[in-house]
């Protein structure tokens, strides 16, 4: 399977959303909470001169002389968007592109930063290599984790699936 940057987004942020989406059990387009990342992100793509790039089976938001940029609605999962950022800058690499990463985040919730700068170092490199074996083992399995309810549950594009 082509891990893509909303699996390995989706792997860190939550397993059982992540192996539900993989399975392609697309529960997004009922939700309140992404159609407004949806609406944010083509405004920005609006004010921008750049559009939205397709390149084998990931999007990447925006690329300038020196950044990949990926915006992102709200700082609540970093750690994820930096995972996600991580392997396009390697899809990039691997055709001959190098650039840096730039997270960009509309709202600011938990971080004072609205901007986050990833590298494609070799360290990162290789444990994205490592993430990606774990990841398919992960998909590979027959049955989604249990679900946990937790608080970024509520606001959940699968939270109905999970807990009603």
């Amino acid at each position: 399977m082509k891990i893509s940057g909303t699996i390995i987004n989706y792997f860190f942020h939550c397993q059982r959303q992540c192996w539900l989406f993989a399975q392609r059990l697309n529960l997004e387009d009922n939700s309140e909470e992404v159609r407004v990342g949806r609406v944010l992100h083509e405004l920005e793509q609006e004010k921008s001169e750049q559009r939205e790039i397709s390149i084998e089976n990931i999007k990447i938001d925006k690329i300038t002389a020196e950044y990949l940029v990926e915006m992102k609605k709200s700082d609540a999962d970093i750690e994820a968007a930096k995972w996600q950022v991580l392997l396009y800058l390697k899809k990039l690499k691997d055709k001959g592109i190098e650039r840096k990463g730039k997270l960009e985040f509309v709202e600011r919730n938990k971080q004072d930063k609205k901007l986050h700068y990833v590298e494609l170092t070799a360290a990162n490199e290789a444990a994205l290599a490592e993430l990606m074996v774990e990841i398919e083992r992960f998909l590979e399995t027959e049955k989604p984790p249990l679900a946990v309810k937790t608080k970024k549950c509520s606001k959940c594009a699968y939270y109905e699936y999970c807990f009603i």
